[in-house]
C-alpha cells in the first residue's frame, strides 16, 4: 500500500475515535450508555442495523459466494425481511415494554432470577463465537492487504489490530455514539463496494456483454467437489475441476434437497427462523430498537434495515459473479494466485483490491473493508458488556449485599467491562480461524450457522416466554443446553460424517422445534406475577 492509502485509513480511524470521545462526555447513567436514553431517531438505527446484520461477512464471503455458486442467496435476504416483520408486529413490542436494559432483564421478569442468568451466560458464549468469526473472516483481507496472504500467523496479527481498534473507540462512546459511527460505516461500505462493482466491471477489458452473459449462463459453473469427486482447482487445459455445470445468475431454486442452503424453501422459512431468533433472542441486534423513541419506530427499523441489507448484498455477490468472469476467462491475470481462487476463493476479493485498484481508491477500499468488519465488531462489544454489567454483575452485587454504586462507577465499570470484552472477542476470533476449516463450510455459511449455537435454545425460552404460560428455571435451563447438543453435531456434520446432510438454513427451525417443546414442559411456577 502506498503512503496516501494508508493516510486515508489513518484519517477514516481517527474520525472514528473522535466520534466516540465526543459522545462520551453525553451518557450519565448506563442506561444512556447502553440503549441511549430511548431517544434515538428510527432512520439512524435502521442504516445502523443494517451494517451490524451483514458485517464483514458480506464484503468478504459474499464474493466467495458469488464466485463460487450464484445468487440463490437472495432468497435468504427475503427470508430476512419476512422474519424480520413477524418480530416487529409480534416480539418486539413485548420486549420493547419491557423497559429493560437488556432483553434478557425480560427472561427474568418472566421467569425468575436464575432463566435471566443462565440466558445471559448463553447469549456470552454464543456472542464470543459469532462476533469472533465475523472479525476472522474481516482479518483475511487484513491480512492479504498489509501481509500478502492469509497464513495463519498473519491471520492472528490481522485479528489483533482490528480487535484493538474497535475496542478502543468502543469503551468511550457508548451506544449513541456507536450508532453513529455505524450508521457512517454502514454508508461507506455500501458506496465502496458500488465502486468495487464498477472497478471489477471495467476490469474486464475487451469482454463484449454477451461474452459475459455467457460465461455466467451457458458457460457459468457452480463449486460442488462432493459431486465431482475431484479436488477443485484449474486444469492444465483451461477447465474447471471440482466444478458441475450451472448459471451463476440462478436466483430461484425449488428444490426440496435439505443439504442446499440457498432454495426456495430455505430461504422463506429455514432463514425466515433463524432471522427471529437473531431479532429476538440476540441483544446485539435487539439492542439497536430498544434505543429507539418508541416501539413503533423500532418496529419499522428492523424492518428497514433488512430492506437495505437486500441490495447491499446483492452488490457483493455480484463483484463476486464478475471475477469469476474475469479469471474464467483470463486465468493468467494474476497466475497462479488466479488458479488458485477456483480451490479457495476466501480472498478473492481483498486480492482484486490489492493487485488492480489504483493508489488512493484502493485506501477508500479498505476504510469500506474496515467500516464492514468494525460495524459489526463495536456493537457486539458493546451488546455483551451491557448483558454482563446489567445481568450478571449488578445484580451479583445486589444478592452479596453491597450497597448500590454510583452512576459515575457504574460507567466506569461498564467501560472496562467493553475492554474485556474486546479482548475475549478477539481471543475467540483466533479460535473460529481454526474451526472454520474444520467445518467444511464456506464464509458466510460459517458466520451465520455459528450463530446458531445460542440462538436455537434461546429462541425456544423466548417464544415458550412470550406466547405460553409455560416454563420455569429448570426447563429454561434444559432448553439452553439442548440446543448447544443439537447445533454441535450439525455444525461439524463434516468431519463427524464426511458430508455436510443438514444446511444452516434448517438448524435454528429442527432446533427451535425441539427446544421450545422442552422449556414449555415446566410448569410456571404459582407465584409469577408476569404470567398475562
Amino acid at each position: 500500500m502506498s503512503l496516501i492509502d494508508w493516510l486515508i485509513v489513518a484519517i477514516f480511524l481517527l474520525a472514528l475515535v473522535v466520534i466516540g470521545y465526543l459522545f462520551s462526555h453525553k451518557n450519565k447513567n448506563i442506561e444512556d450508555y447502553f440503549v441511549a436514553g430511548r431517544s434515538m431517531p428510527g432512520w439512524l438505527v435502521a442504516i445502523a442495523a443494517t451494517g451490524t446484520s451483514i458485517s464483514a461477512g458480506t464484503f468478504v464471503g459474499s464474493p466467495e459466494l458469488g464466485f463460487n455458486t450464484n445468487l440463490t442467496y437472495v432468497m435468504n435476504l427475503l427470508g430476512a425481511i419476512v422474519g424480520g416483520s413477524v418480530v416487529a408486529a409480534f416480539i418486539l413490542p413485548r420486549l420493547y415494554n419491557a423497559h429493560t436494559i437488556t432483553i434478557y432483564g425480560f427472561i427474568g421478569d418472566r421467569f425468575g432470577t436464575k432463566s435471566k442468568t443462565s440466558t445471559s451466560i448463553m447469549f456470552l458464549l454464543g456472542q464470543l463465537f459469532t462476533s469472533g468469526s465475523r472479525l476472522f473472516i474481516a482479518a483475511i483481507a487484513i491480512s492479504v492487504i498489509v501481509f500478502g496472504n492469509i497464513q495463519f500467523q498473519f491471520m492472528v496479527w490481522s485479528i489483533i489490530i482490528l480487535g484493538l481498534i474497535s475496542t478502543f473507540y468502543t469503551m468511550m462512546g457508548g451506544i449513541k455514539g456507536l450508532l453513529y459511527i455505524d450508521t457512517f460505516q454502514t454508508l461507506l461500505m455500501i458506496f465502496t463496494g458500488i465502486v468495487g462493482l464498477v472497478l471489477v466491471a471495467t476490469s474486464l477489458g475487451d469482454l463484449s456483454w454477451t461474452e459475459i452473459w455467457h460465461t455466467l449462463t451457458d458457460g457459468g459453473m457452480v463449486k460442488n467437489p462432493a459431486a465431482a469427486g475431484v479436488a477443485p482447482g484449474l486444469a492444465a487445459d483451461g477447465s474447471i475441476q471440482g466444478w458441475t455445470e450451472g448459471s451463476k445468475i440462478q436466483i430461484l431454486d425449488f428444490s426440496l434437497d435439505f443439504s442446499k442452503p440457498y432454495t426456495v424453501l430455505g430461504g422463506l422459512i429455514g432463514v425466515a427462523v433463524f432471522k427471529i431468533a437473531m431479532f429476538t433472542t440476540d441483544q446485539e441486534f435487539v439492542q439497536r430498537q430498544l434505543a429507539c423513541q418508541d416501539v413503533k419506530k423500532a418496529g419499522r427499523s428492523l424492518v428497514a434495515s433488512q430492506l437495505l441489507s437486500l441490495p447491499t448484498v446483492l452488490i457483493f455477490l455480484l463483484i463476486g459473479s464478475l471475477l469469476f468472469v474475469k479469471y474464467k476467462n483470463d486465468p493468467s491475470v494474476d497466475g497462479a494466485l488466479s488458479q488458485g481462487f477456483f480451490a479457495d476463493a476466501r480472498d478473492i476479493f481483498p486480492q482484486f483490491i490489492k493487485n488492480h485498484i489504483p493508489v488512493g481508491v484502493r485506501g477508500l477500499m479498505i476504510t469500506g473493508l474496515l467500516a464492514a468488519a468494525l460495524s459489526s465488531f463495536n456493537s457486539a462489544i458493546n451488546s455483551m458488556a451491557s448483558s454482563f454489567v446489567a445481568d450478571l454483575y449488578l445484580p451479583m452485587r445486589k444478592r452479596l449485599g453491597k450497597t448500590e454504586i454510583s452512576d459515575r462507577d457504574q460507567m466506569a465499570s461498564s467501560r472496562w467491562m467493553v475492554g474485556l470484552m474486546g479482548i475475549l472477542l478477539t481471543l475467540f476470533a483466533i479460535l473460529t480461524c481454526v474451526m472454520q476449516q474444520s467445518s467444511g463450510l464456506n464464509l458466510v455459511d460459517f458466520a451465520t450457522g455459528v450463530m446458531c449455537f445460542a440462538y436455537v435454545g434461546m429462541l425456544g425460552v423466548f417464544l415458550t416466554a412470550i406466547f405460553t404460560k409455560r416454563g420455569n428455571d429448570a426447563s429454561v435451563l434444559a432448553a439452553l443446553i439442548s440446543g448447544v447438543a443439537i447445533i454441535i453435531p450439525l455444525m461439524f456434520q463434516k468431519e463427524f460424517f464426511g458430508a455436510n446432510y443438514i444446511a444452516w438454513t434448517w438448524w435454528c427451525p429442527i432446533g427451535c422445534v425441539i427446544t421450545t417443546a422442552i422449556c414449555m414442559l415446566g410448569k410456571a411456577p404459582k407465584s409469577n406475577k408476569n404470567l398475562q
